[in-house]
Formats: C-alpha cells, sequence, structure tokens
C-alpha cells in the first residue's frame, strides 16, 4: 500500500474537514472516492469519444435540453 501526503492550505483544510463531518468519512476515504470519481468521469468521455468516432459522423452535434425531452 503506498502513503502519499498531501500539503493543504488553510481553505483546503477547512473544506476537507467540513466534508468529513458532514459525509462521516474520514480524511483517507474522501480522497479516494474522489479519486475513483474523476477516474470514471474520464472513462466516461472516453467511451462518448469513441461511440462519436466510431459511429461514422465527422462532426460532432448537440441538441438542447427542451429537444431532448420532445
Amino acid at each position: 500500500m503506498a502513503v502519499v501526503s498531501v500539503r493543504l492550505n488553510e481553505k483546503e483544510e477547512e473544506i476537507l474537514n467540513y466534508l468529513a463531518d458532514y459525509l462521516h468519512e474520514d480524511k483517507s476515504t474522501l480522497f479516494r472516492k474522489s479519486l475513483f470519481e474523476m477516474y470514471e468521469d474520464i472513462q466516461d468521455i472516453k467511451f462518448v469519444e469513441q461511440y462519436i468516432e466510431n459511429s461514422g459522423k465527422k462532426e460532432r452535434t448537440f441538441i438542447s435540453s427542451e429537444e431532448l425531452l420532445d
């Protein structure tokens, strides 16, 4: 198991303490959860980009939320 040291300024430490108290989690667990959430976000983006690339469309198209709900 690796041990990583993280330096936080006062504001960052305040936020971390608030989250730990609010979520009833220890600080290490909060860092691990954040790490995995960011990794999942990147994997989701890669999946979507790969889908768009393989779909044969040369250009990305976007629709508004109103169009999506119609």
